[in-house]
């Protein structure tokens, strides 16, 4: 059975292999019709919320906000979600064809994320942390009624390219010991005022696809000029609580009660669904970053 991909809000929700869900129909009664209905653009795409620009290749289209939470709602199921600025499509494999995937376009205008702590990284130490966080976690998601979900690995190790301010990196999930794992393949752009997302959810089989689309997209991804890294001003632009350790991490998640605040958001709209597993990202942030001295909330 073909994985089902969920989005909420930065969460990437990925339904189980083995699960029988039925795909939330089209609003005109079927995906083939409502694919028929998408404006798809390619080459130089503003992204004027963000700040930022694709510039993309023959291989990749782009669906504008509309278009995007087209296909996300309507024929992925997932429920509103006003904080999805696109999604960028492979030309093949089509969205609806085996092996098919697209990638989320979100921004977080949280601040300036200091990099400074990049390069003290331990990906190692930092892998064995969100691997111990998430089997805490399961014990509070079986409670709620979800199912099991563990971190079998880095799909990508973590890689953070200073001169470009990018990073990029890819989690190897294992959703109620499902024999197909999920991947989940995250990029951040850093830029003056935020960050740009592009977070791409897959089956673990579609690796190498993903893998070479993202590393593709990579150089793709811009901020505009005046809204680049290099253009944050200390004494007037806002900075981050956290740093880029909590962009890849965004652990202690079950310590603090993640699931118990994620469960009242899931039951909210999938009470009929059994929900395959959560990879945590912006939620996570959100809720256990603290204000350092010289912040500005």
């Amino acid at each position: 059975m073909k994985q089902a991909r969920m989005w909420l809000g930065g969460l990437v929700i990925a339904l189980g292999m083995g699960v029988a869900v039925a795909p939330a129909p089209a609003q005109d009664g079927s995906a083939e019709d409502l694919l028929k209905q998408l404006h798809f653009q390619s080459g130089d795409i503003a992204v004027p919320s963000a700040h930022a620009s694709f510039h993309l290749d023959d291989k990749y289209q782009y669906l504008q906000q509309a278009d995007a939470r087209r296909v996300l709602e309507d024929m992925w199921g997932n429920p509103p979600d006003e904080s999805v600025l696109g999604l960028i499509v492979p030309k093949q494999p089509g969205l609806l064809e085996d092996g098919s995937w697209a990638v989320v376009v979100t921004y977080s205008d949280d601040g300036y994320v200091s990099d400074e702590d990049a390069a003290k990284i331990d990906y190692s130490e930092l892998l064995q942390q969100l691997q111990e966080e998430t089997r805490d976690s399961n014990a509070a998601r079986k409670e709620a009624g979800y199912g099991t979900v563990d971190l079998a690995g880095w799909a990508e190790t973590p890689r953070y390219d200073a001169a470009s301010k990018k990073l990029y990196w890819a989690k190897d999930l294992a959703f109620n010991g499902e024999a197909e794992h999920t991947l989940n393949y995250d990029i951040r752009v850093l830029g003056r005022h935020g960050y740009l997302s592009l977070n791409a959810v897959a089956g673990m089989s579609d690796l190498p696809a993903v893998r070479t689309g993202m590393q593709e997209l990579l150089p793709m991804a811009e901020f505009d000029a005046g809204s680049r890294y290099a253009d944050f001003n200390e004494s007037t632009d806002k900075t981050a609580a956290y740093g880029v350790a909590a962009l890849i991490g965004g652990g202690l998640a079950a310590k603090a009660g993640l699931f118990a605040k994620l469960g009242l958001v899931l039951a909210k709209f999938w009470k009929l669904l059994l929900i395959g597993g959560v990879a945590v990202a912006s939620v996570v942030r959100k809720l256990f970053t603290k204000k350092q001295p010289g912040t500005v909330s």
